[in-house]
């Protein structure tokens, strides 16, 4: 697994990215597949914040933890995104149960939702990703797995740009162009 740790407005010492990726290693044996890690230590108002992406193949795994403590926040961080592996699982062996085994790795995209500012009505970041075609049921998944509201995917039956995003009443809608 690589491991990539930076800071933000603080020093990583040899201590801390030790006990990082002692912390995050014990994720290499949930996946064949090689790993990478990016992980952001920063500190803002006292606060120590930890910040870990997860890529594998074409999954994202996101967690984000703040406390007073830089070790607490990586704990936390490591806890969350067990979780979200727990959950991922199981939602992939009921899809296995339902509907038989398929080449799940051209099913996952790699997809972050771009950040904008409302007051100011600028674009303040912008994202690239690479898209490989899911079907819907996919694309739900994967966008529970980021904790998004939406989910910018290329739907596998239609081969067009879809936006899937959660409704107040918790249902999905489903955003289909029209030429």
């Amino acid at each position: 697994m690589e491991i990539n740790i930076r800071g933000k407005n603080v020093e990583v010492t040899p201590f801390l990215a030790d006990y990082a990726e002692k912390r995050l290693g014990k994720f290499e044996k949930y996946f064949d597949q090689p790993m990478e890690a990016q992980v952001t230590l920063s500190v803002q108002k006292g606060e120590h914040i930890v910040e870990v992406t997860f890529t594998v193949d074409s999954l994202i795994l996101r967690g984000e933890e703040a406390t007073d403590d830089m070790y607490a926040s990586i704990d936390l961080v490591v806890d969350k995104i067990e979780r979200q592996l727990h959950k991922y699982k199981t939602r992939i062996n009921r899809k296995l149960r339902n509907k038989g085994i398929k080449d799940l790795n051209e099913q996952f995209l790699n997809k972050q939702k771009e950040d904008f500012e409302e007051p100011e009505q600028t674009v303040v970041r912008r994202k690239r990703f690479v898209m490989k075609p899911m079907p819907v049921e996919e694309a739900i998944m994967q966008m529970n797995l980021l904790s998004h509201d939406f989910f910018v995917f290329t739907n596998a039956d239609t081969e067009e740009i879809n936006v899937l995003y959660r409704r107040k009443d918790g249902n999905y809608g489903l955003i289909e162009p029209a030429l």
